[in-house]
């Protein structure tokens, strides 16, 4: 679905063993694999380093219901040049998803922006979850930006992929680490 949308396509593979890269490969992206699990900062870096594309889309790797119309309201107001980034936000895909983007929308990982622009972004390669540094370097640079909804996607929950516990604990060190980054950042 996204070939169909560019055929410049490039999923970052974090270290992982579940047959996504393959997956990717199999649906003709272009897959960066990187050794070791170095969080989604790391991925998203390496991903950027791949490409040459002016405009960036990106997406985690497991949504649900997205489309290429979807792909289209997230780059549609970057490349008119009406905003800086747009960030996606679930709306009716599902009550946790829909919930969880709408409390913290700020942290949802369906952006769109120019490239170079993300390649500014401090420190990017190394937080684990990048959405709180990409949003204060949003503010500080004084771009444009915007919610846009993104009608029927929704995001599998941890606790789906890996069971409640495991799930749960995941959630848990996720939301720890991403709603500590402020005090993180001001450490000497």
């Amino acid at each position: 679905m996204a070939l169909d949308f560019t055929p410049d396509v490039v999923v970052a593979s974090d270290g992982s063993s579940d047959g996504t890269a393959q997956a990717a490969r199999d649906a003709g992206a272009q897959v960066v694999e990187l050794a070791q699990n170095g969080g989604k900062g790391a991925a998203l870096l390496a991903a950027l380093q791949a490409t040459t594309a002016e405009l960036v889309v990106l997406l985690d790797a497991d949504l649900t219901g997205l489309s290429a119309a979807h792909l289209e309201t997230l780059a549609a107001p970057v490349r008119s040049g009406q905003l800086d980034m747009s960030i996606g936000v679930f709306e009716g895909g599902g009550f946790v998803t829909d919930w969880g983007n709408k409390l913290t929308p700020h942290l949802s990982g369906q952006r769109a922006c120019r490239r170079e622009w993300l390649l500014g972004v401090p420190g990017l390669d190394q937080e684990r979850w990048p959405e709180p540094a990409i949003t204060r370097h949003l503010k500080v640079t004084g771009a444009r930006w915007a919610y846009v909804d993104l009608p029927n996607v929704a995001q599998v929950v941890k606790e789906k992929k890996r069971g409640f516990w495991r799930g749960a604990t995941a959630r848990t060190r996720m939301y720890a680490s991403l709603l500590t980054y402020g005090v993180r950042r001001r450490k000497p």
